[in-house]
């Protein structure tokens, strides 16, 4: 029965019959020395494909071994099939003689298995194994990039806040100066280096220290849109206390005693230029409010506003120096060190601080 399954591991399409003995003993010896009784019918599988798989193979090595294959299996068929007492002669000595001679040696067997068409379809799947790492592996890095320039802030220091902090002041510098810098920096103009990490420092200030706070307080709260539109359009407010009235809140407008007057003023602007709009720049709100949404009101807006205040503050310092007839870079490095040296820069980076923190702690409305 082993002999059987020895000799037809290696037939497969034969039609005919030749030369020598030696060659056939190598393969029985092969197939004997490569396989056991678990294994046979799972090598038969991938044996039938070697005619049709090895057409593909393009080194000589691995078509010299296909054709010694395809030989060796033309001779077997062609003994095998015989029916006369020569051919059972010639078979008995093909299948025997085997077993006891020509034992092939490791390292003959590992070069035959390594032409083996087994062989050649692991190395087809290898190459596209490596193919798609090779394309994850770009993928993973071009969707890593932009984040190249926005680090996980939970990976950033204090200090490194403060340098962001440091930046955008005296980008706000420039513009007070300048006042297309800003815009040529969100169009894309600007692209030198010092342009381009400012730039990364407005949207920290504005993506990572802002806006998740403001959205945190407006999902939290009962205010209606149109409320909270009109704290974001008016940049100055003054929330006092007046003469209790039990009414609907105009900012959540459930029923409730209101004692807050929330008077809105000032111009629109522009959120990433800081641009100001004239149209109706005397106009004011007044709106009376209950407690929970008077405070709820001061902490958003000190947040949402801050940029354009701290702006107006570095226009107010550049409009006061009377320094004329010189560059612009000079004109700035001057005020920003006067500024850093005066401890001015960091006050405002505290009261930033002060702002985020009640954000943070602000409790919910009962």
């Amino acid at each position: 029965g082993k002999r059987r399954r020895l000799s037809t591991s290696v037939i497969y399409d034969s039609d005919e019959s030749e030369d020598s003995d030696v060659l056939v003993r190598k393969v029985s010896a092969k197939r004997r020395s490569i396989m056991d009784d678990d294994e046979s019918s799972e090598e038969q599988q991938p044996d039938k494909t070697c005619p049709d798989k090895t057409e593909n193979v393009p080194t000589n090595r691995k078509q010299t071994v296909l054709a010694k294959l395809k030989e060796l299996a033309r001779q077997s068929s062609a003994r095998r099939s015989c029916g006369s007492s020569n051919c059972e002669d010639s078979n008995s000595d093909t299948e025997e003689e085997p077993l006891c001679q020509l034992p092939l040696t490791p390292s003959e067997g590992s070069e035959a298995d390594d032409g083996s068409m087994k062989d050649f379809i692991v190395e087809e799947e290898e190459n596209n194994d490596d193919d798609d790492d090779n394309d994850s592996t770009k993928h993973v890095k071009s969707d890593n990039q932009p984040h190249q320039k926005q680090p996980n802030p939970s990976n950033i220091s204090r200090c490194d806040h403060f340098v962001h902090f440091k930046r955008i002041v005296k980008a706000f510098l420039i513009n007070a100066i300048d006042d297309t810098f800003l815009s040529s920096l969100y169009d894309g103009t600007r692209q030198k280096k010092y342009a381009q990490d400012m730039l990364l420092s407005l949207h920290y200030l504005d993506n990572r220290f802002i806006q998740p706070r403001l959205e945190n307080l407006i999902c939290r709260s009962r205010w209606k849109d149109r409320y909270k539109e009109r704290i974001d359009c008016y940049p100055d407010v003054r929330i006092s206390l007046k003469n209790t009235k039990n009414m609907s809140c105009q900012a959540c407008e459930m029923k409730q005693c209101c004692k807050f007057n929330v008077l809105l003023s000032g111009r629109l602007y522009n959120g990433k230029t800081l641009e100001v709009d004239d149209f109706m720049s005397d106009d004011k709100q007044v709106l009376k409010v209950g407690v929970v949404c008077a405070n709820r009101t001061r902490v958003y807006h000190n947040l949402k506003h801050f940029k354009y205040k701290l702006y107006m503050h570095c226009s107010s310092v550049a409009g006061l120096d009377g320094v004329e007839d010189e560059p612009v870079k000079d004109t700035v490095e001057r005020l920003f060190s006067h500024l850093e040296e005066s401890g001015w820069i960091q006050e405002r980076y505290s009261e930033l601080e002060d702002y985020m923190e009640d954000a943070d702690n602000f409790q919910e409305e009962k």
